[in-house]
């Protein structure tokens, strides 16, 4: 089994001493976020790895070493602002912070995403290519990995069409990133692949792979009997979120987890470290059942 932490929401950034905790008491929780009576109880002598998925993450940068588990770390670095990221911190920090990371754990189990990718009147595509090289250049020795993707049409996004303000991309969009990313990139030693994208970029230099494909697993783990992730579509293999929807508290304006903030600031009140649930206590009422894969 790989532990997702997570897609749903930044367990990293805002709840890192709730993971510490779950890992040294042995065993987390999650509630079923279609059926919120089915808890799937998970034990860490039953996970292979942990994929940490995060926009800071700062807070486990330093108990990364008592985790005796395989670590695959992705880290999402983009070149937005507070209009758009408006609980994100400096992303001076998150560099020094990947950094850090990468002599941990190695640059081979670090990726850097790019996304997603959004074109408005401020957020242009000359704004995306200048940003983008200023960050390789800056990580070129510590990261080999980048994955991009582009903005999709989830709720959260609809919501917040007039901040977003975002225009279409054209195929000369899709041409001119595929062009200055490949180079750019080749000029740091480094890869780049698009995340589960019609516009894979191939053409231009993209690597044509997945995530967390059946390969990188193996790697991780030694292992090769995971399943393909059905509900996502594309060729990762299977992980278990162990996180929450509707939870994070970086409030961007495109995020697919969150599109209530109001929900998110009542959910967050509900958080407590010590229970076996990221958000909420299990209830008398609730089916527990041991999940070993």
């Amino acid at each position: 089994m790989i532990l997702n932490v997570s897609g749903r929401c930044d367990i990293v950034a805002f709840y890192t001493d709730w993971f510490m905790k779950r890992y040294q008491e042995g065993y987390v929780d999650v509630r079923n976020p279609f059926y919120s009576k089915q808890v799937s109880r998970i034990y860490f002598e039953d996970v292979d790895a942990i994929v940490f998925c995060t926009k800071n993450p700062i807070p486990i940068v330093d108990k990364l070493s008592s985790i005796k588990k395989p670590i695959l770390f992705h880290v999402t670095l983009t070149p937005y602002k507070k209009d758009l990221e408006p609980g994100v911190i400096s992303k001076t920090k998150i560099i020094d912070a990947i950094k850090k990371i990468s002599t941990i754990i190695g640059s081979d189990n670090l990726y850097v995403r790019y996304d997603p990718i959004l074109i408005n009147n401020h957020y242009t595509l000359e704004y995306h290519i200048k940003a983008f090289s200023k960050l390789c250049s800056l990580l070129d020795g510590y990261v080999k990995h980048i994955i991009i993707s582009f903005v999709d049409d989830y709720k959260n996004v609809r919501n917040n069409l007039k901040i977003l303000n975002i225009k279409p991309f054209t195929k000369k969009d899709y041409e001119e990133i595929g062009i200055h990313f490949s180079e750019i990139v080749k000029r740091h030693h480094m890869s780049i692949q698009t995340c589960f994208e019609e516009e894979n970029l191939v053409e231009y230099g993209f690597l044509k792979k997945d995530c967390v494909d059946g390969n990188l697993a193996f790697k991780l783990t030694g292992k090769t009997d995971f399943k393909k992730w059905k509900a996502r579509g594309c060729n990762c293999i299977e992980m278990v979120d162990i996180g929450s929807y509707n939870c994070c508290k970086h409030f961007c304006k495109y995020c697919y987890a969150n599109y209530d903030e109001k929900m998110v600031i009542e959910s967050t009140k509900k958080h407590d470290d010590n229970s076996s649930l990221l958000i909420g206590h299990l209830e008398n009422s609730d089916i527990i059942k041991i999940r070993r894969k």
